[in-house]
C-alpha cells in the first residue's frame, strides 16, 4: 500500500478519532451502551487498519507480541484482581459495594477497573490473534 498516498494520509488523521472514540466507549459503559468488550474491538480496530494500510511488520514494532501478551495478561489480572478484592474485604466474589465505604460508589469503581481489564485484554487479544495469522502466507 505504498502507492496509495492519500490514504495513508487519511489513515494517520483517522486513527487518533478511533481511538479517541474507543475511550469515549470505554468510559461510558457505566452509564450507557458500550463497555470494556466494545472498548477494546474498537481500539484493536485501530491498529488492525494501521497494520494494513502501511504494513503488518510495521504494526508489530508499534505492537510487538510480547507487550500484547504482557497486556492480555494485565487486563485478565485487572479483573481477578477486583474480585480477590472483594472477597478480601468480606463479600461475594465481584460484589462492588464492599470496595468503599458508600455501596454505589463501590459499585462504579469496581465496574470501571473491570471494564478496563476487560477492555485491554480484548484489544490484546484480538491484535494477538491478528498478527498471528497476518504473519502467515
Amino acid at each position: 500500500m505504498k502507492n496509495y498516498l492519500i490514504l495513508r494520509v487519511i489513515t494517520k488523521l483517522l486513527i487518533p478519532f478511533i481511538l479517541l472514540f474507543g475511550l469515549y466507549v470505554q468510559m461510558h459503559g457505566d452509564y450507557g451502551p458500550g463497555g470494556g468488550f466494545q472498548a477494546g474491538v474498537i481500539f484493536a480496530s485501530a491498529f488492525i487498519l494501521y497494520a494494513i494500510v502501511f504494513d503488518v511488520r510495521i504494526a508489530r514494532k508499534v505492537m510487538p507480541m510480547w507487550l500484547l501478551t504482557i497486556l492480555s495478561c494485565v487486563g485478565v489480572l485487572l479483573y481477578c484482581g477486583v474480585g480477590i478484592a472483594t472477597l478480601i474485604y468480606g463479600g461475594n466474589f465481584l460484589e462492588y459495594g464492599v470496595l468503599s465505604s458508600i455501596p454505589s460508589s463501590g459499585n462504579h469503581i469496581g465496574i470501571l477497573i473491570i471494564e478496563i481489564g476487560v477492555g485491554i485484554a480484548v484489544a490484546a487479544v484480538i491484535l494477538l490473534i491478528f498478527f498471528s495469522l497476518a504473519g502467515r502466507r
